[in-house]
């Protein structure tokens, strides 16, 4: 099999921009088809696809930010002004946010556990498709994927809950490089 060296050079500098470096423009529509298509490309054993997508863009990533400000003063009644105006900006300035909802769909042929790693990868691989198609991408957590309200909120259903949420933009910055593991360090070899 060749080299392709392109992918090896990205995979070899892959590095998130965060969220307060992707503006506008964010995807066409037509491209984030694209991204949408290439994100769902990954394993899936059992093809159960244990996953759904909600896309929160335009108008409607400044309403979650308000409902979210709701969320956090009833579970916080300490949080101050400028605590709830961070809360409406989580899904700012980045045009454009893909939640990712883990969906199990129990069966012993795929473990729970596996399905979630299928959703994690969902996560990881839209966040290489918004770099191929020319865009910068951020895949964070933050409370509100663990907060029930928030969850519901924001399109989880029973039993579903979100495992990231994927922020993509244009870049307004290079990213510089960070200390990355040493594999001497963290990798061995099983001998029996």
């Amino acid at each position: 099999m060749t080299i392709n060296a392109s992918l090896r050079d990205y995979l070899r500098t892959r590095r998130s921009v965060g969220i307060g470096f992707l503006k506008d423009p964010g995807p066409t529509p037509e491209a984030l088809q694209e991204i949408l298509l290439m994100g769902c490309r990954v394993p899936d054993h059992g093809k159960f696809v244990p996953w759904r997508l909600v896309i929160i863009s335009g108008d409607a990533r400044q309403r979650a930010g308000e409902r979210l400000a709701e969320i956090a003063r009833r579970n916080r009644p300490d949080l101050d002004e400028a605590g709830l105006e961070l809360e409406r900006r989580q899904f700012l300035p980045a045009p454009l946010t893909i939640g990712v909802i883990f969906s199990p769909k129990p069966n012993p042929k795929a473990p729970e556990i596996e399905q979630m790693l299928s959703a994690g990868a969902v996560c990881f691989n839209l966040c290489n498709a918004a770099f191929a198609m020319g865009f910068a991408a951020s895949w964070v957590t933050r409370w509100f994927a663990f907060d029930a309200a928030a969850q519901q909120m924001l399109g989880a259903r029973g039993g579903e809950r979100f495992v990231g949420f994927v922020h993509i933009g244009t870049p307004t910055m290079v990213p510089e490089d960070r200390d990355r593991p040493v594999l001497e360090t963290i990798v061995s070899t099983w001998e029996g």
